[in-house]
């Protein structure tokens, strides 16, 4: 017979740490501390949420550099317009996901729409780096840029709570973005009172961010803007929303590399580390080509 699964245990409570970047309202769970990463979970920016007025300089992420992992941003308010050296350009709203994998290197900027800086109107967006292993961290760069209605939103508990699946496989349906390491990536909007339930994490890390409203997570009570912190053993977890809430959710299997991370690069060493400020500055992140 098989042994009856084991539920997930929270380790550990890690508030988001306040660090605005300008006007432009910043919460971080991590890197924070007692918590340097949830590998391969690197860091996640909570930016709002806030209102914009008219004729506003909208958000401050012109163009810059990344090797080596990947960024996933979540628009949750408002819209964010990229644009890279891959040729890559989109105007991403209210709802949607983009997952840029930067790979071998590129340049890209996240920026606020003439429409948004004109008008102005609510923002809050948060952006997740994703490491990758050594042997994907000089991949081509690559650019999936969703909008709402082509994300899957899986109602469970009678309505009471809606997945939306991002990447991975779950009950039944495919999420749309193809990951290049398996990670496994929702957010999940719950009523008061509504569930939702996620097996097959035995020897997966956990990511689990409440942007607003307050869950249990098996049990332990998590409140908004907050990381739980996992067990690694642990196969099933249950989310139950106390108040109505919103919640980043993921799993991956863990890379156990060594991390070595200057500024808007990720590697395995400190040589990778100055290759990539070398060939940055040579101009190679320019006008790159995906494969």
């Amino acid at each position: 017979m098989n042994a009856p699964a084991s539920g997930k245990t929270v380790k550990a409570l890690h508030a988001a740490q306040r660090d605005d970047i300008g006007d432009l309202i910043t919460r971080r769970p991590v890197p924070g501390p007692g918590l340097e990463q949830v590998d391969p979970f690197l860091f996640l920016n909570h930016h709002g949420p806030q209102t914009y007025g008219s004729n506003n300089a909208g958000l401050p992420f012109g163009p810059h550099p990344h090797r080596g992992f990947e960024t996933v941003t979540f628009i949750l308010q408002g819209e964010l317009a990229h644009r890279d050296s891959a040729g890559h350009e989109s105007i991403i709203r209210t709802g949607g996901v983009q997952w840029m994998t930067a790979g071998s290197g590129l340049v890209h900027a996240e920026v606020s729409p003439e429409d948004f800086l004109r008008d102005g109107g609510p923002l809050e967006l948060l952006q997740l780096w994703v490491n990758l292993p050594g042997r994907l961290k000089m991949s081509p760069p690559r650019y999936i840029g969703l909008q709402a209605d082509q994300i899957p939103a899986v109602p469970v508990d009678q309505g009471q709570a809606t997945v939306n699946l991002i990447s991975g496989t779950w009950g039944g349906h495919v999420g749309p973005i193809p990951s290049l390491t398996g990670v496994f990536m929702t957010t999940i909007a719950l009523s008061a009172g509504g569930k939702a339930g996620f097996g097959s994490l035995a020897g997966r890390n956990v990511f689990l961010y409440v942007v607003s409203g307050e869950v249990k997570a098996n049990g332990t009570a998590v409140p908004a803007w907050s990381l739980a912190q996992f067990d690694l053993a642990g196969d099933v977890l249950e989310i139950e929303a106390a108040s109505d809430a919103f919640v980043l959710f993921g799993h991956a299997e863990p890379i156990g590399e060594p991390v070595v991370a200057q500024g808007p690069f990720v590697m395995n060493t400190r040589e990778e580390i100055v290759d990539a400020i070398r060939d940055y500055n040579a101009g190679l992140f320019d006008n790159v080509t995906t494969a």
